[in-house]
């Protein structure tokens, strides 16, 4: 999910919540994590998104396919 902003990810990941649950599938807050990124060095902290009574954890890293990610 990609959004400029702290408010357009959360957006997008309400969106993500609710068309999930129209096709009959459920995001698991415990095993979805988020990860922001940005040019900008003096970001600030990175916060959990609260949605839809679930809290998505952001992360600084994360494995995907045996590959490392890191802000």
């Amino acid at each position: 999910m990609f959004g400029v902003s702290v408010h357009t990810t959360k957006k997008k990941t309400q969106t993500l919540v609710v068309d999930s649950k129209e096709m009959g599938l459920e995001l698991h807050a415990d095993k979805t994590k988020y990860m922001a990124m940005s040019r900008d060095q003096n970001v600030g902290p990175n916060h959990n998104i609260k949605t839809d009574n679930k809290c998505f954890e952001s992360v600084e890293q994360f494995k995907y396919s045996g590959t490392s990610l890191k802000n």
